[in-house]
């Protein structure tokens, strides 16, 4: 057959099939499976300390939600928690503090006289 201009043989169209050597496309094939089986293990380790670091917040997220119920449960029994004195107590110790600062600041026009206030 004559097409544009070129000379065709009549047979199979596309490309021939090059003569692979087998070893090789064995080889490729292996080495393939074994990328596959360790992008497959460092995925699962991955994953395996992404759930261990959630756990871990769950429970002590679970031990925080605890110890709000005892407290809530001492309130309603009338008693104050230590702790909540202690943050109570602290609120207000930060609160003095701000308010003598602002009267400090108002007395003095020193840039060093900013205190930094640690909670």
């Amino acid at each position: 057959k004559v097409i544009g201009g070129k000379v065709k043989k009549p047979g199979k169209r596309g490309r021939k099939p090059a003569k692979i050597d087998l070893k090789a496309k064995l080889e490729r094939s292996r080495q393939s499976a074994r990328e596959c089986r360790a992008r497959k293990k460092l995925r699962y380790q991955y994953l395996e300390e992404l759930v261990s670091s959630r756990e871990r917040a769950i429970c002590a997220l679970r031990e925080e939600l605890e110890m709000y119920k005892q407290w809530c449960m001492a309130m309603d029994q009338g008693k104050i928690p230590s702790e909540i004195k202690a943050l109570l107590t602290g609120e207000e110790q930060s609160k003095s503090q701000q308010n003598s600062a602002r009267h400090m600041k108002a007395g003095k026009t020193d840039a060093n006289s900013n205190s930094c206030e640690y909670s």
